[in-house]
């Protein structure tokens, strides 16, 4: 398959992902896709399936982790054993593991679990490969639907039903016109939703429930924004390489980086992501 490319909309990005020689970039590409491939074939047989059960994470409310979560994120360490013993990792279900080589994959073998155990298509698996600075490289893969949305070391491209094409964010408009993704309506605390709203109140159509896929939309031109908060290093590794190879950028809500999680803002462009930031911090 021929990968169209294109640029990277975060220079220092650019410049950290050429330090590393052409051919090794090459290969951390073919092991993301390895990596997709083991996530998928733990998943696949799980989803809608009768029986799944979901534990609860966390008791105060319902954070649910099934055997498929879990399944994932042991077949892609596994591979990882095998073919990069020498990186770090750092997954949702097993936590982190020491690596010496400075690179670190970031691992959410299905994010959007509540949808998973729902049976809607929305959820996907994330696997971001990171230096000490933030992404470098991201997978979104949905399974079921079978997209795959790849970004980093100067690609920008999907797979799936509609055939390989590259992506490519959206071009500026007004944010009277956009769409907005996030995956809680209520968006973080109570103050963050108001913050939020300030923001969904000015644009043409907000829509929820779309968990790491809002993100590929981005990416693939269909929307303008994603805006969500309390999110973690694995919910946004590989969706900020993803969007920013897309052409995009994604900050936190003071336009700071965002790879440890917390506030993120994904936008289309420039002009939309400062017109949200400046209704976020009204």
């Amino acid at each position: 398959m021929t990968r169209p490319l294109a640029p990277l909309s975060d220079p220092d990005a650019l410049r950290r992902a050429a330090q590393i020689p052409p051919a090794e970039r090459a290969a951390l590409i073919a092991l993301a896709h390895e990596l997709a491939e083991a996530a998928r074939a733990a998943i696949l047989p799980l989803f809608r399936s009768e029986g799944l059960f979901a534990d609860n994470k966390r008791p105060a409310d319902f954070d649910p982790v099934t055997e498929a979560d879990r399944a994932a994120e042991r077949a892609m360490r596994a591979v990882l054993a095998r073919a990069r013993p020498q990186d770090a990792i750092l997954g949702e279900e097993y936590g982190p593991q020491a690596g010496d080589s400075g690179l670190t994959w970031v691992l959410d073998p299905i994010d959007g679990t509540r949808s998973f155990i729902s049976g809607t298509p929305t959820w996907g698996v994330l696997i971001g490969l990171s230096d000490a600075d933030g992404p470098l490289l991201g997978v979104i893969d949905q399974p079921y639907i079978g997209e795959r949305f790849l970004g980093g070391f100067g690609e920008a491209c999907v797979t799936g039903p509609l055939g390989p094409r590259p992506l490519r964010t959206r071009a500026p408009r007004p944010l009277a016109q956009a769409l907005i993704l996030s995956t809680f309506p209520e968006v973080g605390t109570p103050a963050e939703g108001a913050a939020f709203r300030r923001v969904s109140q000015a644009a043409r159509l907000t829509r929820y429930g779309t968990d790491c896929y809002g993100y590929a939309l981005v990416a693939a031109g269909q929307v303008d924004l994603v805006i969500e908060a309390g999110l973690q290093p694995y919910d946004v590794a590989a969706p900020i390489a993803v969007v920013e190879a897309a052409g995009g950028l994604v900050t936190d809500w003071q336009g700071g980086p965002a790879h440890q999680g917390g506030q993120v803002i994904a936008a289309a462009n420039p002009e939309i992501h400062a017109e949200a930031l400046a209704l976020l911090n009204a």
